[in-house]
């Protein structure tokens, strides 16, 4: 059963609880949180950035239409 598990990419409880023992002991328990909201910004501005349409070529069509 282990053996399936590790062949088809499905972590199983320990390795997520290596995985986050890991990640606390190299980052510490005051960075993580720092971390999350660093990641949690760029997601914000990217989904931000593809609703908005580009700006530049809205300008540019604008400009076309008008010649």
């Amino acid at each position: 059963m282990l053996a399936n598990s590790i062949f088809l990419g499905i972590p199983g409880p320990w390795q997520i609880a290596v995985v986050v023992i890991l990640i606390l002991l190299l980052f510490g328990g005051k960075k993580i949180p720092e971390l999350m909201r660093g990641l949690g910004s760029g997601i914000k501005e990217f989904k931000d950035a593809t609703k908005e349409p580009n700006k530049d070529e809205t300008n540019s069509s604008i400009e076309k239409k008008q010649e």
